[in-house]
């Protein structure tokens, strides 16, 4: 077989078309690369906070905490199972909740956007324990003060600390802390209190749903039958972490689907710049080819050689386009949650596997681009090539 240090060495000496044809194999891994890290934190970001022994309850039929409803007096009766974990203080340790959409002007654009509002009850710090305060200090129940997720902080008109702005027509609420969740899509949203937000958006006497801890993930299914059989309360329980993971299928799916049709038609133009660059390298060392026949070299080993050096060429590419796609770790980039149709910020977050795979399509490309090029350079007769 022909030595891979062969190969190298013709990559270095024809550096300018190497790099050329990297750099647009590289875009096509970045693009790939980038797609796949933002899905990754699609569903992460809904989920990050998800706990299993953590169970949600909504009116049945709904698919999202925003259309569904649950009567004040049901409350009481779903904390009251006996799966359910009791506190400290002997209370059930639940919290029911409203859920609402405002629309909010976008700083540095003209733009604006839904913001997701949760009305959330006065212990639900206690309830919310991962839940901290990293800026102002925590809403007084009972008055029109709310703290805001620090990823749409300062994001929007009036969500920074000590400015106002209207959940309502004339029912303005003023910010006085920020407070971080671990990442989750929390930080997206504002929070208010229970009673102020029920007022504003005329959703008195009821929550939109309940959230309750059990005494430990294993008393789920008991807690489901107690609730659902219950045909009076016309309830459905979810786990969270099956919850969130429902919440982020859509958008995790169209991000997924139009950035793979992206890459595909990208893909396509750098297996051409591939196919181009090794073809105009196979004819310009036609003598080479010639020499290396002569030698003893069978057609299968110029064949393997030439493919050798297009993988090559397509992992160098690969290899600018991981490292560029790292670089989004740094970005924030908000979309539309398509569960809750509000703006939610997601960051670009990597894995091995991720990584991984990206440099397998440069590797692929590479074999695909260079295959028809490092036939033709096997088909070269020897002495022809002499003669050329």
């Amino acid at each position: 077989m022909i030595p891979v240090a062969y190969n190298v060495r013709n990559l270095v000496v024809r550096k300018t078309t190497t790099l050329a044809t990297a750099s647009g194999l590289g875009l096509v891994v970045f693009v790939f690369a980038s797609v796949l890290m933002l899905a990754n934190s699609v569903e992460r970001t809904l989920g990050r906070t998800a706990r299993d022994d953590v169970a949600i309850v909504m009116r049945k039929g709904s698919d999202a905490e925003m259309v569904s409803s649950i009567e004040e007096q049901q409350i009481g009766v779903i904390l009251a199972s006996a799966e359910v974990a009791k506190r400290q203080d002997g209370k059930p340790d639940g919290v029911g909740e409203v859920i609402a959409v405002i629309l909010l002007e976008k700083l540095g654009t003209d733009g604006i956007s839904n913001v997701q509002v949760r009305g959330v009850p006065e212990d639900v710090l206690a309830f919310r324990s991962h839940v901290k305060i990293i800026e102002g200090r925590p809403a007084q129940p009972g008055t029109d003060e709310v703290i805001v997720g620090k990823a749409i902080s300062g994001r929007f008109k009036g969500l920074s600390i000590g400015e106002s702005f209207e959940l309502r027509k004339n029912r303005p609420v003023k910010v006085v802390g920020v407070f971080e969740d671990g990442g989750s899509s929390s930080e997206s949203e504002v929070w208010a209190d229970l009673h102020t937000t029920r007022s504003a958006f005329g959703r008195e006497g009821g929550v939109s749903a309940v959230r309750a801890r059990l005494a430990s993930a294993s008393k789920f299914d008991a807690f489901e039958a107690s609730i659902e059989q219950n045909r009076n309360l016309g309830l459905e329980v979810m786990r969270e972490s099956v919850y969130y993971e429902k919440q982020s299928e859509g958008t995790s799916m169209f991000i997924k689907v139009m950035g793979v049709l992206i890459a595909v038609f990208f893909s396509i133009g750098a297996m051409i710049g591939a196919m181009i660059t090794m073809h105009s390298s196979i004819a310009n060392r036609q003598r080479e080819i010639g020499t290396l026949r002569a030698l003893g070299f069978s057609r299968f080993s110029i064949l393997v050689s030439f493919l050798i050096e297009s993988v090559l060429l397509a992992l160098a590419g690969g290899a600018l386009g991981v490292l560029a796609a790292l670089g989004m770790r740094f970005v924030r980039f908000s979309t539309v949650n398509f569960a809750s149709w509000s703006e939610v910020v997601f960051t670009f977050e990597p894995t091995p596997g991720i990584l991984l795979t990206s440099v397998a399509i440069a590797a692929v490309m590479g074999l695909l681009g260079g295959f028809f090029p490092a036939l033709r350079a096997a088909r070269i007769s020897p002495i022809q090539a002499m003669r050329g």
